[in-house]
């Protein structure tokens, strides 16, 4: 999907020179011509970056930029300001107004296009994780409530490359003020840090003197760890070849020596925001996921994901010729207990059991919540013999100790086992879990506390 760039200037020529450099790199082209007319686009359209001028007559670009970063449909879209100004304290007053990033006229060629790029590439990524989280959604499975971001500006975590004593002591004492500060001068002594310490920042020199500080991020970009933390790389003006190698890369972000200190500052801050609003998309993604996936009560997987793996397993098994067995336990008289003591304490109960029929099995074996009072391990590489014995086990574990469920005295609780293996290619899921289910009946009808396996 190709990017789309609204490019806010009231001067015609300024839009007509940017419209023509971005669409040459093929993204896709909006204008607008003063502040309202930017608000109202970006309210209507789906709108990747700002590129917003900030002198312009009525509402000018800071206010622009303050109303976009203040409304939910907007707070996330990358916001460029482009100005003639070319003070750091505006370069800052723009940052502090939300703004992701400052471009000054005359606007330099290679700045514009790696850095509309990169934050067109963050926004797709962002929005590619929120849309997933709401697919999850529309298709029925639990998700976790999504709301504006909670952090502010909390203190980050920041490893500083550099072996420049003098300006590594600058940087330190600046950002020490506000964040957690590591130097490190040396690039394997870096890579380590950053894979164990779970940093928010890499500032990477790439003026170093015996090392490269473009191989040290790139390093970071390959590792599945790091691969998402942001990184600022810092560099002498006229450095271009190197710095379009390294937004190439996937750095985030650059600074340019002398380094100002307060748009270092506002840099900072602005990706540590970034990576903790990605953060809180993944988390909401993986746990939508997991929710998807997990019996809420007992913590075990639950019947969708069993019946997933069940699948998989049985291919595999019936490929290599070897054994699989299934087993089902099911809580006797188990709505005596929910009638007798009530749901709070059956949920007890159910959780205990959980935890006793999980450390019956091994650990390459499936536990899962079947739902209601029943149960299921799925064991790879276990005949009928082998998958007795666990039975056994279970059934014991379940009888031999009463669950503390209540408060005075104690609950004796009894399971039935049912187990059933492979028994020829012909063999399906359905026809595996059928089996297991049957036995578990039989062992019902036999009078309960006791584990049966299948008819052959």
């Amino acid at each position: 999907m190709t990017a789309r760039v609204l490019i806010v200037d009231d001067v015609l020529a300024n839009v007509k020179l940017l419209e023509a450099r971005l669409s040459a790199e093929y993204l896709e082209i909006l204008t607008a011509h003063s502040g309202p007319e930017a608000l109202a686009v970006c309210a209507r359209e789906r709108v990747d970056v700002v590129l917003l001028d900030v002198m312009m007559p009525g509402m000018d670009g800071f206010e622009v930029c303050r109303r976009l970063k203040q409304s939910p449909g907007t707070m996330h879209v990358p916001v460029i300001m482009v100005t003639a100004l070319d003070q750091p304290s505006d370069k800052v007053q723009g940052l502090d107004a939300g703004a992701d990033d400052f471009l000054t006229k005359p606007v330099d060629d290679i700045a514009l296009v790696t850095r509309v790029k990169n934050l067109a590439r963050l926004k797709l990524l962002g929005d590619e994780l929120a849309m997933r989280t709401m697919t999850a959604g529309e298709l029925g499975l639990p998700t976790v409530a999504s709301s504006a971001p909670t952090f502010g500006d909390e203190p980050g975590r920041i490893i500083i490359v550099e072996d420049h004593e003098r300006s590594a002591a600058r940087m330190r004492e600046a950002l020490a003020r506000s964040h957690s500060v590591m130097v490190e001068p040396d690039l394997p002594g870096a890579l380590l840090k950053v894979a164990d310490t779970g940093c928010d920042l890499l500032m990477v020199s790439l003026n170093l003197g015996h090392a490269d500080g473009l191989r040290l991020c790139a390093q970071v970009r390959a590792l599945e760890r790091t691969r998402h933390l942001p990184m600022i790389v810092l560099l002498d003006p006229g450095d271009d070849a190197r710095l379009l190698r390294a937004l190439d890369m996937g750095v985030n972000d650059y600074l340019m020596r002398p380094i100002d200190r307060n748009e270092m500052l506002a840099r900072v801050r602005t990706q540590i925001r970034r990576k903790r609003h990605a953060d809180q998309l993944r988390m909401r993604l993986e746990r939508s996921v997991e929710l998807a996936i997990i019996d809420p009560l007992t913590g075990l997987h639950n019947r969708r994901y069993m019946e997933s793996h069940l699948k998989t397993l049985v291919a595999q098994s019936i490929q290599f010729e070897r054994p699989l067995s299934v087993l089902i336990a099911d809580i006797d008289h188990f709505k005596a207990v929910n009638d007798t003591w009530g749901h709070d304490i059956g949920d007890k109960v159910l959780r205990e059991f959980a935890v006793r029929f999980k450390s019956n099995i091994r650990g390459v074996d499936l536990a899962c919540r079947l739902g209601g009072e029943e149960f299921l391990s799925i064991m790879p590489d276990t005949d009928m013999n082998g998958a007795l014995q666990v039975g056994e086990r279970v059934r014991a574990c379940v009888a031999g100790l009463p669950f503390d469920a209540v408060s005075s005295g104690s609950l004796q609780v009894t399971a039935s086992v049912g187990v059933a293996t492979l028994q020829s290619l012909l063999d399906t899921p359905e026809t595996l879990f059928k089996r297991a289910d049957e036995a578990l009946y039989a062992a019902k009808r036999e009078g309960r506390n006791r584990v049966v396996t299948a008819a052959a």
